[in-house]
């Protein structure tokens, strides 16, 4: 059997949720393994691979986050180690309508030494050559610095050019960049290699000002992506593709207990569909389901068993 290779590329921290009496849960969670996991999840039963790629320490919970991953059925053969360093760690703190809002702990991790001694030239050749799909955030290149943003550019472009498709979502976090300008011109740079970027409207009104998700679309045309989906909450997401233009509606969600990571699913849920040859707005129903399920739980992860497929 011929499989379809996918890789997520990003940070896994050490995630703390609340519980009651000021007590937390820890898990392990990041923007681009969230939606590793429920990429994977999506298409079980069918001919496809998903693998992670990051960096993390030689400590033992680096060690239980491998075994995390790998615990969903997600190849780790990509994840490197940087044996002086140790996995970022996060908080989330939830508001009575569901909203987060986050502290970190990820000034020094391990996935920030990524492309300077995390992942081997074995490893990056791999990633080049051996994908046909390849999945990353406006985080995974915010925590690296300069010279490695450049590395992992010309790695995504070469990857590009044997034809693997590259999927993007800006997901702007100012807290991570050194400034709006410097954000601006990075995920710029990542947007000309782009096939098919899924990004917020909140995120893009904050960093490029955009009135409307029209705006957005509008711009992001401009640039050259050809596939785009701009996502705006219980509002639905805009999707421009060849063939199809217009707002998919979401479901609404009578109860949101937790919003943490719908963004990652929905992007997951988007390109699993499109994986199966789904068209785009059949895609985007389905992404809408899955991010709906995800917001109705606590945490990043939610139980196996609440996940629609394919």
């Amino acid at each position: 059997m011929t499989y379809k290779k996918i890789a997520c590329l990003g940070e896994c921290m050490v995630e703390l949720s609340p519980l009651d009496n000021d007590t937390y849960a820890s898990g392990f969670a990041g923007d681009s393994l969230n939606t590793a996991i429920y990429l994977q999840r999506s298409l079980l039963q069918r001919p496809f691979k998903t693998s992670y790629v990051t960096a993390l320490g030689a400590d033992t919970l680096s060690h239980k986050i491998r075994a995390f991953i790998a615990s969903e059925t997600i190849d780790t053969s990509l994840v490197g180690t940087v044996p002086d360093k140790h996995p970022g760690l996060y908080s989330i703190e939830l508001d009575a309508d569901g909203e987060r809002s986050f502290t970190y702990w990820r000034g020094d991790s391990a996935a920030r030494k990524l492309l300077k001694g995390g992942l081997t030239a074995e490893q990056q050749r791999q990633l080049v050559e051996d994908f046909d799909l390849i999945y990353f955030s406006g985080i995974s290149i915010a925590i690296l610095d300069t010279q490695s943003r450049q590395k992992l550019l010309n790695l995504l472009t070469a990857a590009r050019e044997r034809g693997t498709r590259i999927a993007f979502d800006s997901n702007y976090r100012p807290a991570l960049w050194e400034s709006e300008e410097v954000a601006r011109e990075v995920i710029d740079q990542y947007l000309t290699i782009t096939d098919i970027a899924m990004v917020t409207f909140d995120d893009e009104q904050s960093l490029n000002r955009d009135a409307a998700p029209e705006e957005t679309l509008a711009r992001l045309k401009a640039k050259g992506v050809a596939e785009i989906v701009v996502k705006n909450g219980s509002t639905g997401c805009l999707v421009h593709s060849a063939g199809f233009e217009g707002l998919v509606a979401s479901e609404k969600v009578e109860t949101v207990v937790d919003t943490t990571s719908a963004g990652d699913a929905f992007n997951a849920g988007y390109m699993a569909a499109r994986l199966c040859e789904q068209p785009p707005e059949t895609a985007a129903v389905f992404a809408h389901q899955l991010a709906g399920s995800v917001i109705q739980h606590k945490g990043a992860i939610i139980p196996l068993s609440e996940c629609p497929t394919i």
